[in-house]
């Protein structure tokens, strides 16, 4: 879209040149010769940029400036002064001016400015689409899942972000606690702050401190010239610390320190900063076992426990799967520019009845592996080798007997009938845009008759029956 600039100068000639310059240059051009019309036009309408005259009658050009940033601070004013004006001028820049223009200028001098002002406008719009974007992104309500488990850390979520307590996030590897941190962060009143994630295990324990805290030339070997840690980085918003149980004793009491003090020192340094951050950590182990091991502090493992996030693992929320496949699906198909639409029932089923060690990470490379492999517009089993075959477990003993043997293929044939029923209610909806009466009839089935195999399987529609919604359990 063209910008939108308003000449404001009580001379017709300066109005009329400043026209004739920026004529071809791809904006929207009106003249005023008052300060009293330009505050009128403003109200009217929108503009990116003002060309104003400091010496006008009735009303001058700072009072139109404050007003003008009192109601519209993000218009850019460029303010046109004599030689006298200087002093003016600079008053102007204090009260929120892009810049000034001193008489007479010559035409490139003001395409110049009008063009910078232009550019910084579409840069901070770019920059706030961009905040937008991600807060958008982490909405806790995107994350994918409307699973019970699933349900209950979106509630956790929902009471944590807009408080400023340290929340630890515990889980296996691969269930998305980075996830979590961010959609706390970006529901917080820290949004927009810098979100800073730090891998504590990535580190060695030198390198650590010195990510964390920073470090002064010559501190260590190594260090070349002065480095911000993330504490400094993090300032006013929040600090992810992943994987917080391998980092060692002595950076633990350096942390604990930060938490009690909200001060540090960077590494080789004796002037004391000041933290103003909001600690998110999570974990794969076990930091109450480490605590009675002697290998986590218990003051710091209470400091960082204060509001404790389970997430649960992919196993623990099979009902998620079908939605979580598509969603990356829909995301390698545009990475790939591949036309893949479909899991096949055999597909579909052999990812909801593998175990999926590797959690949500894991089903994200499954898929995309499968999305390469696939030459057609459906992911069969085929191309899911990596875990085709691979049985659900039960946590059953190995049959010893003929009769054991006999019951656990019998419940086996069982999972493998719901698991089809499953996906045959599941994809049935899908065809019919989730409205339970046209998907009974597509199939043939009675309406009683699908809602009875929906019931079973805990298939939910959100809303009314005219107006069905999104697929949900609870």
């Amino acid at each position: 879209m063209s910008a939108r600039v308003l000449i404001v100068d009580d001379e017709e000639i300066v109005v009329r040149s400043c026209l004739r310059i920026l004529e071809g240059g791809g904006y929207e051009l009106e003249g005023v010769h008052s300060g009293a019309e330009a505050l009128r036009k403003i109200e009217e309408r929108h503009y990116d940029v003002i060309i104003l005259d400091i010496m006008m009658p009735q009303m001058d050009g700072l009072e139109v400036l404050q007003r003008v940033k009192e109601t519209h601070p993000d218009i850019d004013v460029i303010m046109i002064t004599g030689l006298s004006q200087i002093e003016t001028a600079v008053k102007a820049m204090k009260l929120g001016a892009f810049d000034y223009l001193p008489k007479p200028f010559d035409p490139d001098e003001l395409t110049l400015v009008v063009r910078r002002a232009r550019e910084r406008r579409q840069l901070m719009q770019e920059n706030l689409n961009l905040k937008q974007e991600l807060s958008s992104k982490y909405r806790f309500q995107n994350i994918i899942g409307a699973s019970p488990p699933m349900q209950q850390v979106y509630r956790l979520i929902a009471q944590c972000a807009p408080t400023n307590s340290t929340v630890l996030i515990t889980g296996e590897s691969g269930t998305g606690k980075e996830l979590i941190a961010r959609a706390i962060h970006f529901n917080s009143l820290r949004k927009d702050k810098p979100f800073v994630a730090v891998d504590c295990n990535s580190l060695s324990e030198t390198l650590l401190e010195s990510e964390l805290f920073g470090h002064i030339k010559g501190s260590f070997t190594g260090a070349t010239g002065n480095k911000r840690g993330m504490f400094e980085v993090a300032e006013g918003g929040t600090l992810f610390l992943d994987e917080i149980g391998n980092i060692s004793s002595s950076t633990q009491a350096k942390l604990l320190r930060v938490l009690q003090e909200r001060e540090f020192r960077a590494v080789g340094d004796t002037r004391v900063q000041t933290a103003n951050i909001r600690l998110l950590t999570a974990t794969n182990k076990d930091l109450k076992a480490m605590v009675a091991a002697g290998t986590f502090r218990d003051d710091l493992y209470y400091r960082i426990n204060v509001f404790p996030i389970r997430m649960p693992a992919l196993r623990e929320r099979r009902d998620d799967i079908p939605a979580l496949a598509f969603h990356f699906l829909n995301e390698f198909r545009r990475e790939l520019g591949k036309d893949v639409s479909e899991f096949s029932e055999d597909a579909m089923s052999a990812l909801m009845t593998y175990d999926w060690p590797g959690n949500v990470r894991e089903l994200e490379n499954t898929v995309h592996r499968a999305m390469i492999l696939a030459t057609g517009k459906v992911i069969r089993q085929a191309h899911l080798a990596n875990i085709a075959g691979t049985p659900l477990r039960h946590h059953l003993d190995v049959p010893r007997t003929g009769e054991e043997l006999k019951q656990l293929k019998k419940a086996a044939r069982e999972k493998s009938v719901e698991d089809i029923e499953k996906l045959f209610v599941i994809e049935a909806l899908k065809r019919n845009e989730w409205n339970v009466t046209r998907s009974a009839e597509q199939t043939g089935m009675q309406r009683a008759n699908f809602q009875a195999l929906m019931k079973k399987h805990d298939i939910r529609v959100r809303g009314t029956a005219h107006d069905p919604g999104e697929p949900g359990s609870a």
